[in-house]
């Protein structure tokens, strides 16, 4: 039985899940899913709202349900006939009541099912609407962040990366109030309550995945902010994380669940910013952070890895080095080709710009070669020579292993 309530942590994670799938069908629900953030829950102020309700008219899932006959009303006796065989909707129905969720139970002709589906959202779009939760949360706009990066990357839809430099603009404007982030927003006004642990390092790792799309090294400072305070006020004793500051309201235990569920943990989504401000900057203390806040969950991920998927993942990256490409270059389609190639190397952090930038470390002392775009792969900040063919880009990571 489908549940139709929304939440922006699950729609931005699984934006940039479908993004790097690298498959026509990834591709299509990947644009599906950003347009969807971008329609239904941006707010006037840039961010992201937090959820949209399940019911409409005290009926769950009563925006989003069809019959045949709705289908045919909208559509016409033909293309109605034709989408309820394609979305699975029968007399019987799929859901409650004779309605039906659409489905698809094929691929059919796409041109066709891009009119109907378009058809279908302007009359849906006339129903009464589900309540709209506006609550900006800085670490779910953080999560969105990074799924419009990757989204907007993949596909090269550069509205997608527009949206994710207006969510962190906001962050920055409102949830960052001296050096310190609130939690929550409602229209532009920032709440009372100080930000947790997945806070700082959901946001963190969403303006780093910006460090890499844009080259701009503002958003890298702003991250580098953000992990010096967690690795300063969330710390315990044995390498790992509290949720809660230090100075943060006094409870009986001051809370630390480095378990993963829907979400990634404080702790998880800490040490993979960790792991990616350590690829860009070549700082030690970052990795050493990230490998002793590993440590201390180490029983979980023995004991419970189903609990720790996104801990598992990140000893894998540092496991693995991660992999580290600048690609430098003149803006155009030999660059395009030589970041895709880049992007498409698993777990690597891959930095585009112009030339070099000193004011990012992956980017110092790289520039073109012979005025071509030129991608320089290293691991710990030791590199080999520049390639200027994405084809060589695989073969030039094996060789930095």
């Amino acid at each position: 039985m489908p549940h139709f309530e929304k939440m922006l942590y699950d729609n931005g994670q699984l934006l940039g899940l479908y993004a790097r799938l690298g498959t026509d069908l990834g591709d299509r629900v990947a644009a599906e899913t950003a347009d969807f953030l971008i329609r239904e829950l941006r707010t006037a102020q840039g961010g992201f709202a937090s959820a949209l309700d399940a019911d409409s008219e005290g009926v769950e899932g009563r925006f989003y349900v069809w019959t045949p006959a709705q289908l045919s009303e909208v559509l016409g006796a033909d293309d109605g006939g034709w989408a309820a065989e394609v979305f699975g909707v029968t007399e019987q129905g799929s859901f409650e009541h004779g309605t039906s969720t659409l489905q698809l139970r094929h691929e059919p002709d796409s041109p066709r099912l891009t009119e109907v589906k378009a058809r279908l959202l302007e009359a849906r779009s006339h129903r009464v609407r589900p309540a709209r939760d506006d609550k900006v949360v800085a670490a779910w706009n953080g999560l969105a962040i990074g799924g419009l990066v990757d989204a907007g990357l993949r596909l090269g839809r550069r509205e997608y990366l527009a949206a994710a430099v207006d969510a962190a603009e906001l962050l920055v404007r409102v949830h960052l109030v001296d050096d310190r982030l609130r939690r929550v927003s409602r229209d532009g006004v920032a709440g009372r309550h100080a930000g947790v642990l997945e806070d700082y390092g959901c946001v963190a790792a969403g303006l780093l995945a910006l460090v890499q799309a844009t080259g701009e090294h503002r958003w890298l400072d702003l991250a580098r902010r953000l992990l010096d305070v967690a690795l300063t006020e969330f710390r315990a004793e044995d390498g790992g994380f509290f949720d809660a500051a230090a100075g943060a309201e006094a409870l009986l235990t001051r809370p630390r669940d480095p378990s993963d569920n829907a979400s990634p943990s404080g702790t998880s989504a800490m040490v993979h910013a960790l792991a990616t401000a350590h690829a860009l900057t070549g700082e030690g203390r970052y990795r050493s952070a990230a490998e002793e806040a590993l440590a201390s969950v180490g029983a979980l991920m023995n004991q419970a890895p189903r609990f720790a998927g996104w801990s598992l993942a990140a000893a894998v990256t540092l496991a693995d080095g991660p992999l580290e490409v600048a690609v430098v270059g003149p803006a155009g389609a030999d660059r395009d080709a030589l970041a895709a190639a880049a992007r498409a190397l698993p777990g690597a952090v891959v930095v585009v710009a112009d030339d070099a930038r000193e004011e990012i470390p992956l980017l110092r002392a790289r520039t073109p070669v012979e005025g071509r775009p030129a991608a320089y792969v290293c691991r710990g900040f030791v590199c080999r020579r520049p390639v200027t063919d994405p084809a060589e880009l695989p073969e030039a990571a094996q060789r930095s292993a």
